[in-house]
C-alpha cells in the first residue's frame, strides 16, 4: 500500500475528478448487479408452472425481500406481461450502467493525461534548473529514458491505480455483499481461498521490481549508445568501428532482451494462476450450492443461478487486480528513477536575500579562487581584475584551468573557496536571471537548435523585432548567407545545425549574442574549428561583437589575443604570468614558448 500511496500523490490535485470517477463507478456497479439480480426473477417467470406468488413472509434475507417483492408484482400480470416487464427493466439497467460507465472513463482519460503532463513538466523543468556539473555525470541516453520509457511505466501505473484501484475492489466489494446476503454459505468459501490466490499473486507482483529497474537501466543505457552512434557517424565510419559499435548495443540489447523476457514470465504467471484459483472455486460453489438446492434448504434454482452469475462477476476484477499489482511493481520502479531526478539538490539557486544586478558599470574580481570537481582540484588561489571596456585572454595549454574560470563567471558552477565579484557583489548573492542577462557566449562549438534560424538567433531574447534580428545578423556577417537560403530566416538550421557549414553556424550564433547585447562577452575559441576564409569572416564579425564589451577570451591560436589588454597565462590551475603580448615576450616565459611552438607549427 505503501508504494500505490505514491502513485496517488500525483493525483492529490485532481480530488475532485476522483471522486466524480469515484461516484460514477458506484452507479454503474449499481445497475450491473441490478441487472444480475434479475435473473432470478425471469428464471422463476419462465420456468415456473404457475404464476408466481407472493408468500406475504419477509423472507430469509435482502435478497429474498428484493425477489418476492419483484414476484408481487410480476403476480399481478400475466407472465407475458410480466416477463416483458423484466426485460424492459434488465434492459435499462443494462443502459445506465454502461453509461455510467462511459462516464467514468470519460473522466479517467483526461485525467491521466493530466498527471502526465505534469510528471512531464515536472521533469523537463527540473532538468532545466540543474547545474551543468550534473550533466557531465549522467549518461545523456539514461536521462532521456526516464523522461520517456519510465512515465510511459508510470503511465500505466496511474492507469491502474485509478482504474483498477479504485473500480474493482468496489465491484469486488458490492457483489460480495449481495452473495453473502444471498447465500453467506457459499460466500464463506470465496474467504478461505481467494486470501490464499492474493498472496500467491502478491510474492509474484513483488518479484518484479528489481527486474523492472534493471529493465529501465538497460534502456537508458541503450539510447546512449544510439544516442552516441548518431553524433559520431562520421567517426565511426572513418575508421571503420561499425563492428565495434554494433557490438556494443548488441551486448546491451540482448541484456534487455533476457531482463524483459525474466519480466514476462513472471508477470504473466498472475493471470493464469488467478483465473485457475477461480475455477477451483467456482466447482466448490457448484458442488456446495448444488447439495443446498437438492436439499431444498431455501435455497432455489433460480437464487442458486443468480449467485453463479455474480460470481463470474467478481473474477475479472480479481484478474485485473492482480495484473494491476504487476504493473503497479513496474510503475514503481520507474517512478524511483524519476523520483530520484526529481529529487536532485539544485546546488546553483538565488540565495534568500538575493540582490537585483540590473547593469554592469565597473569591474569583475576573482578573489582567492578555488574549484575542485570532486576530488580533482582545477583552480588554485586565482586573484584576477578585469576592468570594465578590457579584454582579456587566458591562454595556456588544455587542462590549465581556462575554461573552468569562464564558467564559474555565470555561474555555471560555484566556487569551492574564494569569491568571484561583479562590482563589488559576490555573485552568490546576486539574481542569477540579472547576472546572466549581462553576460554573452559564443563557444568554439556552436549549438544551434532543430528550428528556424530566426528563432535560433532570439533564443532567449524575446520579442525582439525583426529589423534589430536583421541588424544582429548584419553584424554578425550572416545576412548574406541566409539571404541566400530559399526560405531566408525561416530556414530550418537541422538537428545541431547540421544544415548549416561551420562558419555559418558561428555566424548565427555571434549574431545571437549581439542581439542579446551583454556588456561582458566570454569567447573560447570561437574560430578555432574554421577553415581560413570562414575564419576572417567570423573573426572579423567577433572584433565588431567585441567593440565597447568587457570581454574574456580562451585562446588556442595565441596570434589572435596579441591586442588583448592583459593576457593571463595559465598552468594547473594558477596563473603563473600576466600581462601584455609585448611585455611577456620580452620576458621570455611560458607564454613566449607557446607563441614560439605555434610559429614552429
Amino acid at each position: 500500500m505503501k508504494k500505490i500511496s505514491r502513485l496517488l500523490t500525483y493525483i492529490s490535485e485532481y480530488k475532485g475528478k476522483v471522486a466524480l470517477y469515484f461516484l460514477t463507478n458506484v452507479l454503474a456497479i449499481v445497475f450491473g448487479l441490478l441487472t444480475i439480480v434479475m435473473i432470478g426473477p425471469v428464471l422463476q417467470t419462465l420456468f415456473e408452472t404457475t404464476a408466481p406468488v407472493a408468500t406475504g413472509k419477509p423472507g430469509n434475507g435482502a435478497m429474498k425481500v428484493f425477489t418476492d417483492a419483484v414476484n408481487n408484482f410480476i403476480s399481478k400480470q400475466d407472465r407475458m406481461t410480466g416477463l416483458a416487464y423484466i426485460c424492459i427493466a434488465v434492459v435499462l439497467f443494462s443502459i445506465l450502467k454502461n453509461l455510467f460507465l462511459y462516464i467514468s472513463l470519460y473522466i479517467l482519460n483526461p485525467l491521466r493525461n493530466a498527471v502526465l503532463r505534469r510528471l512531464r513538466n515536472d521533469i523537463y523543468g527540473k532538468t532545466l534548473s540543474l547545474p551543468i556539473g550534473f550533466f557531465t555525470e549522467e549518461r545523456k541516453g539514461d536521462l532521456i529514458s526516464r523522461m520517456t520509457n519510465d512515465i510511459n511505466e508510470v503511465e500505466l501505473s496511474i492507469m491502474s491505480v485509478l482504474e483498477v484501484f479504485i473500480r474493482e475492489p468496489i465491484t469486488i466489494i458490492a457483489y460480495i455483499t449481495v452473495m453473502v446476503v444471498t447465500n453467506y454459505k457459499l460466500t464463506l468459501i470465496l474467504f478461505v481461498f481467494l486470501p490464499i490466490a492474493g498472496l500467491i499473486i502478491g510474492r509474484i507482483s513483488k518479484s518484479l521490481r528489481r527486474p523492472s529497474n534493471k529493465a529501465q537501466e538497460l534502456l537508458g543505457s541503450m539510447l546512449g549508445v544510439i544516442d552516441e552512434t548518431l553524433v559520431g557517424m562520421r567517426v565511426i565510419k572513418a575508421f571503420g568501428a561499425e563492428s565495434h559499435q554494433r557490438l556494443r548495443f548488441t551486448k546491451v540489447n540482448n541484456e534487455l532482451f533476457r531482463t524483459r523476457n525474466q519480466i514476462a514470465a513472471r508477470r504473466e504467471m498472475a493471470s493464469p494462476m488467478s483465473e485457475t484459483m477461480g475455477i477451483i472455486v467456482a466447482s466448490l460453489i457448484l458442488w456446495f450450492g448444488g447439495r443446498m438446492v437438492f436439499a431444498n434448504e431455501g435455497f432455489t434454482g433460480p437464487m442458486f443461478v443468480m449467485y453463479i452469475g455474480l460470481f463470474a462477476q467478481i473474477i475479472a476484477p480479481f484478474k485485473n487486480l492482480s495484473n494491476a499489482f504487476s504493473n503497479v511493481q513496474k510503475g514503481t520502479a520507474a517512478l524511483d528513477r524519476i523520483e530520484h531526478l526529481l529529487g536532485v539538490e539544485n546546488t546553483i539557486t538565488d540565495a534568500p536575500d538575493a540582490k537585483p544586478l540590473p547593469s554592469f558599470n565597473s569591474e569583475i574580481t576573482f578573489r582567492n579562487v578555488h574549484f575542485a570537481y570532486g576530488e580533482r582540484q582545477v583552480l588554485n588561489g586565482v586573484d584576477l581584475t578585469i576592468r570594465k571596456g578590457t579584454t582579456v585572454a587566458l591562454v595556456g595549454a588544455s587542462g590549465a584551468g581556462k575554461s573552468t574560470m569562464v564558467d564559474l563567471v555565470p555561474r555555471f558552477h560555484d566556487v569551492t573557496g574564494g569569491q568571484i565579484l561583479i562590482d563589488g557583489l559576490d555573485i552568490r548573492q546576486c539574481k542569477i536571471e540579472d547576472l546572466r542577462k549581462l553576460i554573452g557566449v559564443v563557444s568554439q562549438d556552436p549549438v544551434l537548435f532543430n528550428d528556424t534560424l530566426y528563432n535560433n538567433i532570439i533564443l532567449g531574447t524575446g520579442g525582439a523585432t525583426r529589423e534589430r534580428v536583421e541588424e544582429a545578423a548584419r553584424i554578425a556577417h550572416a545576412e548574406k548567407f541566409i539571404a541566400q537560403k530559399p526560405d531566408g530566416y525561416e530556414t530550418m538550421a537541422g538537428d545541431r545545425g547540421t544544415r548549416l557549414s561551420g562558419g555559418e553556424r558561428q555566424r548565427i550564433t555571434i549574431a545571437r549574442a549581439v542581439l542579446k547585447n551583454p556588456p561582458i562577452l566570454i569567447l573560447d575559441e570561437a574560430t578555432s574549428s574554421l577553415d581560413t576564409e570562414s575564419e576572417r569572416i567570423v573573426q572579423d564579425a567577433i572584433n565588431k561583437l567585441m567593440e565597447n564589451r568587457t570581454c574574456i577570451v580562451i585562446a588556442h591560436r595565441l596570434s589572435t589575443v596579441q591586442h588583448a589588454d592583459e593576457i593571463i597565462v595559465m598552468d594547473k590551475g594558477t596563473i603563473v604570468e600576466r600581462g601584455t603580448h609585448a611585455a611577456l615576450m620580452v620576458r621570455e616565459g611560458v607564454y613566449c614558448k607557446l607563441v614560439a611552438m605555434q610559429q614552429v607549427k
